[in-house]
């Protein structure tokens, strides 16, 4: 074993150096003896599970890391420490824990760097991987490695491939709220139990089935599938030859990868119907234990809202939009469709009408000229630019106008970028006296603005937005006038109108819209997609996966120019010809099919790892449903099931939550799973935050080279400006974990990150702030250890019953902020119960104090407590060792001390039993000196006693 043997370092001084070797040593032990293998009770992992069948189990799960090229940073172990500390706490208390971690490994990154490299991405990934792999093991993480996956790994994508197919072929049957087997919707039209409607399109309503042909009966079967291809809107980057999800456009509308251009284009692509999940998904978040801002986030990405189904007649036909006013129809001036809207090109004439201000017309001579130019220019912003309220409006009439259904006026329709196809109808009635927006529109254009609703008599801005009674509102025939109406009766009183003519419904719609689930990328998931000789999409028999990627060398996009919107895509995997086209029988002779060039979103195999961590060698089925009943399971009547505690970043509050969820409910309703949900409990980290500091020119310096001098910072001579914020390495303040396990040791890191605030908590990263907890761990380390000799320090003594009782009072807090991932409350007590061993007994340290010290330690800081323990004489690792547990009757306090107020002021502390009743309280409160001189002649109105808190005298 190393040690510092300098001059002034006793040679067994707990070290750096030191440290190192301790925790390498363990973490080869733990290796080498499985300590971290968690049994399953049936299966291929199930050795063991006899010594284990009678504790209860506990699933702990971190949100698994996308490994990047530049490793890990000490900000992203703060969940996983929190997460092992957790695990080992439970298993030490007798559980047992499945608690592992894998890899979200397909991905943009690598992909572009292939493009840049020529190198293989699965080659980058696998080297990413080691290197989170190896920083991961140093920080001494108790994972079991036998259930680790990559989301690239073949055995973990076919089944991904597996459940795109029970999705694919699979519906939502409106009526039983849950999904169906697509063949039980088949047997539905075959028998004449459900007709072919409207929705089929007119070529096919009404149609009897024995009377279509194959491709027909394909067509209206396809439209109910979970899985669809549908033209779309996309964010089309053609300098990365794919289309990127919103989260991947900068507010600039450049792609955050590359910086390359992005323009909106419609696409076909691949779709997932989420949104007849989205009731569903509102509900059930009732039924988790999530934090309420996730839960918020998540109910305003749904975004479910009820009002009113408009029709406006136009010479196109009707156009509808959908409203939570109906009551402000009266002051709908004009009306406003999204670029992408279907029914733009029917509504936009060969020439303008007569007497249109030349303001509307955008400079153009027709309006098919004025409505295509205004596309282009808007398929160049982003969505969020669009939706900016600071944005200037922008827009152009199309050359047709409306009908208000309850004014009968003829209103105009413009195109404006600022309404989005992606919400209600992509049409809306504009109510520019109701809406900011709509009245920076109005302003614009010299529309007329109706006011519909009564300002307060003080109110002298725009649009007015609150509440008041309806004015300006009643037709002229008399048939519905709401003037002087609240909003809320104004309303109902439009709703039954409209309903009554026949010019809308009440209606509830969503903000959120079906899941986009392609991407013209190689690095991704194969879709298990076969195009036969009509061009429809046939799905891949369960018997021939894993459609496995082709072998290819270049992984460049084929899109022609990076800055051109109409250039056309080839996704990667058209270079493997042999691949893309072949020869198949699928049970009716072979015939040539053309695969799927797509590949599936990033967001695909992080919808479901969580369960094949439970299974992750079966080969036969994509879990074994006695695995996931176990670990998974509803423990009690009404609960979802899922994992114990799911614990990650806010940042995926939405979109990854949602969208496994979405596929734990399809799976469910095809009976896969008894789970209903993916993660009952979900717990959010917070960040570990850092200076980072820019020059004159906004650029980014290093941290680590900056110089503070009488309060300013400078870096290369020149001053720079501070500021807070999360550690990243685009900020150039990332400081590495190796670097700290070089300088402290793993265990003082994960001190360091556990004692800096509670869990859910960001908190500042100060290097220089390491040495506390190093400190901490070099006392508990004295206490135990003679630093001159190396021998046990350790006194088998008894102890005073004031340490029993101490140390009784310090276990129970401890295992208080342990159980409510507020581990820097029990460090705080641990350091606490080191203190009173180093000042009570610093010549002969009490085993009885140190043993539990070190056992509640261990989950904390666990390389150093096995340490201990071993040289404490015991031979097996303290991994599952017992949890030290508290005797409460001597974690009571024998007394307490209470205020005792007059009139609310505190005028003395008397001590009294923990138990004290209200009758002792007063009398010990009237016994002490003060109290008596205070209320001493003086009429007592009223005594409030507070069992266990104050007593209070009320006198005249």
């Amino acid at each position: 074993m190393t040690t510092d043997n300098t001059a002034d370092i006793p040679p067994y001084r707990y070290s750096a150096a030191l440290a190192s070797d301790i925790e390498l040593s363990w973490q080869d032990r733990w290796d080498e003896s499985g300590v971290f293998h968690v049994p399953n009770p049936v299966g291929d992992l199930s050795d063991g599970f006899e010594s284990v069948k009678d504790r209860p189990h506990l699933f702990v799960n971190d949100m698994f890391p996308y490994p990047s090229g530049e490793g890990l940073h000490v900000g992203h172990p703060l969940g996983f420490i929190g997460t092992d500390v957790y695990a080992r706490f439970q298993r030490m208390n007798g559980s047992n824990v499945l608690h592992t971690m894998g890899f979200d490994a397909f991905g943009l990154p690598a992909e572009q760097y292939a493009v840049e490299t020529g190198q293989h991405p699965r080659v980058t990934t696998d080297n990413n991987i080691a290197t989170y792999r190896r920083q991961l093991r140093r920080l001494g993480l108790g994972h079991d490695q036998r259930r680790s996956i990559s989301t690239t790994d073949v055995d973990y994508y076919k089944w991904t491939q597996w459940i795109f197919l029970q999705i694919f072929n699979s519906w939502y049957d409106e009526d039983q709220g849950k999904a169906r087997h697509i063949d039980e919707l088949i047997a539905q039209f075959e028998s004449g139990e459900r007709a072919i409607g409207e929705e089929h399109g007119p070529a096919l309503a009404g149609a009897a089935w024995a009377d279509l042909d194959d491709v027909s009966r394909r067509t209206v079967i396809d439209a109910h599938r979970l899985a669809y291809i549908s033209e779309a809107p996309v964010n089309w980057c053609p300098g990365l030859g794919t289309v990127l999800a919103n989260e991947e456009v900068t507010p600039e509308g450049r792609s955050d990868r590359g910086n390359f251009p992005v323009f909106k284009r419609p696409m076909k692509q691949w779709m997932m119907r989420i949104t007849t999940y989205a009731d569903r998904l509102i509900a059930d978040l009732e039924r988790l234990d999530w934090p309420d801002k996730i839960k918020t986030m998540q109910r305003n990405w749904i975004g479910r809202s009820q009002g009113a189904a408009v029709r406006f007649a136009t010479p196109a036909g009707d156009l509808e939009v959908f409203t939570t006013r109906p009551d402000t129809l009266f002051g709908a001036t004009f009306m406003v469709i999204a670029p992408e809207h279907p029914m733009i090109g029917a509504l936009t004439p060969k020439t303008w009408p007569d007497d249109v201000p030349e303001a509307w017309k955008g400079g153009e001579s027709s309006p098919t000229e004025a409505v295509a130019d205004y596309i282009v220019k808007s398929s160049l912003r982003t969505d969020i630019d669009r939706q900016g309220d600071d944005k200037e409006k922008t827009g152009v009439f199309v050359g047709s106008y409306a009908t208000n259904p309850l004014t009968g006026k003829a209103i105009p329709i413009f195109v404006a970028d600022y309404v989005m196809m992606g919400y209600g109808t992509g049409a809306i009635m504009a109510v520019p006296g109701q809406d900011e927006r709509d009245w920076a529109f109005a302003e614009k254009f010299d529309l007329p603005i109706v006011r519909t609703v009564q300002p307060p008599e003080d109110f002298d801005g725009k649009a007015y937005v609150g509440d008041g009674p309806a004015i300006n509102s009643v037709r002229e025939d008399g048939a519905l006038d709401i003037n002087g109406m609240p909003i809320a009766e104004a309303k109902q009183a439009v709703f039954e109108w409209l309903e009554a003519s026949g010019l809308g419904k009440p209606t509830t719609t969503y903000k959120l819209r079906d899941w986009l689930f392609s991407r013209q990328r190689y690095w991704g998931e194969p879709f298990p997609i076969l195009y036969d000789e009509t061009g429809m999409p046939v799905a891949v028999p369960e018997d021939m996966l894993p459609v496995e990627l082709p072998e290819i060398d270049n992984f460049a996009p084929k899109t022609g120019d990076p800055t051109d919107a109409s250039s056309e895509p080839e996704p990667p995997l058209g270079r493997a010809p042999e691949w893309a086209s072949v020869t198949l029988d699928l049970g009716d002779g072979p015939k040539q099919y053309h695969r799927e060039l797509n590949t599936m979103p990033q967001w695909a195999g992080s919808c479901w790892y969580e369960i094949r961590y439970t299974d992750p060698t079966n080969s036969e089925r994509f879990v074994d449903p006695a695995l996931e009943e176990y670990w998974m399971g509803p423990r009690h009547e009404g609960d979802t099931g899922g994992v114990d505690l799911y614990i990650g970043g806010v940042e995926h509050g939405v979109l990854h939550l949602l969208y496994a969820r979405f596929w734990h409910k399809v799976l469910h309703d095809l009976g896969h799973l008894i789970s209903e949900e993916p993660f009952r409990r979900l717990f959010n980290q917070g960040y570990i935050l850092a200076a980072s500091y820019t020059d004159a020119r906004g650029m980014y310096v290093k941290a680590s080279e900056v110089e503070e001098r009488d309060g300013k910072y400078y870096f290369d001579g020149a001053e720079v400006t501070r500021d807070n914020g999360k550690m990243g390495k685009s900020l150039k303040n990332s400081v590495s974990p190796d670097e700290m396990y070089e300088q402290y040791g793993a265990d003082t890191l994960r001190l360091y990150e556990m004692f800096t605030g509670p869990m859910d908590q960001s908190r500042p990263w100060e290097t220089k702030a390491v040495v506390g907890p190093q400190r901490l761990l070099q006392r508990i380390w004295r206490n135990c250890i003679d630093e001159e000799t190396g021998d046990l320090r350790v006194a088998d003594v008894e102890i005073s019953d004031e340490s029993l009782r101490l140390l009784h009072k310090i276990i129970l807090a401890v295992r208080d902020g342990m159980s409510t991932l507020r581990y820097n409350i029990s460090i705080a007590k641990l350091t606490e119960l080191n203190n009173h061993i180093t000042s009570t007994y610093a010549e002969s340290p009490p085993r009885a104090l140190l043993e539990p010290l070190v056992l509640m330690l261990a989950p904390l800081a666990p390389h150093i407590a096995e340490e201990l323990w071993q040289r404490l004489g015991h031979d097996q690792s303290l991994v599952w060792a017992d949890y030290p547990v508290a005797d409460e009757s001597l974690a009571k306090d024998d007394s307490i001390e209470i205020p005792v107020q007059v009139n609310g002021k505190v005028r003395a502390t008397v001590e009294i039993a923990p138990d004290a009743d209200r009758d002792v309280m007063e009398t010990a409160a009237r016994s002490s000196d003060k109290i008596a001189a205070a209320i001493d002649g003086k009429e007592i109105r009223k005594i409030i006693v507070v069992p266990g808190k104050l007593v209070n005298f009320v006198v005249g």
